[in-house]
């Protein structure tokens, strides 16, 4: 690594990679899913090693149902507590401030037959960590952590504050980083580390969740041509669904002028993952309920965007007698993640993309994320220029075999070691 000062050499050295893995191990074993007793233990467990890096920490009992009277809350799990925790280190002494986030809630393990080790441990294979929640996101969180941890054991004193905020409920809707920025915990720039294969993701799309009902009627199996299949009916709308996908991303990959997205072929996808139909084998299926998420492109307005699926079902359904008489009806329902980006020129783009070069040695690569995450709450809500940076490919995340690799988990704990240094400003020796 070149251009580092000896300041910056001493942080850098102190990183202490063996106790990374050491501690990602943790947060990995405890099954912190979203709504559980779980999900509270993991930020506890981050709150302890906020405090064991010298860090001070704000831990609070997040006040729900406040919480869910703000516009810009939504989420999925029903919860009876949520825990808070935020890590600050430096002070207000004419520098900048910076966030790191992170969320400790994990999506379901799945069936594990289909996994090469248990999903709730650390386990390294051919240098790589396997577990749930090893890339998505603990380990980007840990990374956070352990390079405010290398800039306290250097004895560096920063200029401006830098705060680590690990949150809840980012799966299902981001609850936990909105009540962190409602308490307070702004500062002049922000880095989710979410995995972004090391790419810096100054964009983020949009993804809103919809439900959609589908009405029948019921008939003996031995008679079914006296009823009407919900299932056969949502096939037409289904496929009218899949053609405006198609309409909507060539639309908007014409009206990209960064072209942060221009290798995903389908940014802003629409996907149905849950379809149940019907009461029993022998019956016709009176109804079909499927639930989705709708992707919402950079730029767009949400409220358009959702009146154009609203308005291809109902086309839709006009095309067919059963369903003009028996519509179907369409719901907007638990998490919604509106897009978000930040311009390439911001400072803290720019500063994270000369720190990523300067550490990896390679010229950085600017990329949109297409998935979800809270970038847009610190962002849209907190007026927080943001960006995505973190270890590993989301396409390991939600499957078997969630894995980031050891070489990434160390590179991000480096750059982000370097950025809050540069961007917050230090103590010269």
């Amino acid at each position: 690594m070149h251009h580092l000062n000896h300041t910056e050499q001493r942080v850098l050295a102190a990183i202490d990679e063996a106790g990374l893995l050491e501690t990602l191990a943790r947060p990995v074993s405890i099954p912190s899913l979203d709504g559980t007793a779980a999900e509270n233990e993991a930020q506890e467990v981050v709150a302890e090693l906020l405090t064991a890096q010298g860090m001070t920490v704000d831990r609070w009992e997040i006040d729900l149902p406040a919480l869910s009277a703000h516009p810009a809350c939504s989420w999925e799990v029903p919860r009876e507590r949520g825990l808070g925790v935020v890590g600050s280190l430096g002070a207000d002494r004419g520098g900048r401030s910076l966030i790191f986030n992170g969320h400790v809630d994990v999506v379901p393990a799945g069936d594990r037959r289909y996994w090469r080790s248990d999903p709730w441990q650390a386990t390294v294979i051919d240098g790589r960590v396997y577990g749930r929640g090893a890339l998505d996101m603990k380990g980007g969180l840990c990374c956070a952590i352990f390079a405010a941890r290398a800039i306290a054991a250097a004895g560096v004193r920063l200029r401006g504050r830098l705060l680590i905020q690990s949150v809840i409920g980012e799966e299902d809707g981001g609850l936990g980083t909105l009540a962190t920025i409602l308490r307070g915990h702004t500062a002049d720039a922000a880095i989710v580390a979410e995995p972004t294969e090391l790419n810096i993701a100054p964009a983020q799309a949009g993804a809103h969740n919809f439900r959609l009902t589908v009405f029948g009627a019921a008939a003996h199996g031995c008679v079914r041509e006296e009823g009407v299949s919900a299932i056969e009916k949502f096939i037409p709308l289904h496929q009218a669904i899949l053609a405006l996908e198609r309409t909507r991303n060539e639309r908007l990959r014409l009206n990209d002028p960064t072209g942060l997205f221009a290798r995903y072929r389908t940014p802003n996808a629409i996907c149905i993952g849950i379809v149940r139909a019907g009461e029993w084998a022998s019956s016709e299926a009176e109804q079909l309920i499927a639930e989705g998420r709708y992707g919402i492109g950079v730029g767009e307005d949400p409220d358009m965007a959702r009146t154009e699926l609203v308005q291809t079902i109902m086309a839709a359904a006009t095309n067919d007698p059963w369903l003009r008489d028996h519509p179907p009806q369409l719901e907007w329902w638990g998490g919604r993640f509106d897009p978000a980006s930040t311009p390439l020129d911001a400072p803290i783009v720019q500063t994270l993309a000369m720190c990523n070069q300067t550490v990896r040695g390679t010229p950085p690569v600017f990329e949109g994320m297409t998935y979800g995450a809270d970038m847009r709450l610190l962002s849209n809500v907190a007026g927080i220029p943001t960006v995505l940076y973190g270890p590993g490919d989301v396409r390991d995340a939600h499957r078997p075999n969630e894995s980031v690799a050891i070489d990434d988990l160390l590179a991000a704990t480096r750059v982000f070691a370097l950025t809050a240094l540069r961007f917050c400003g230090y103590d010269e020796e």
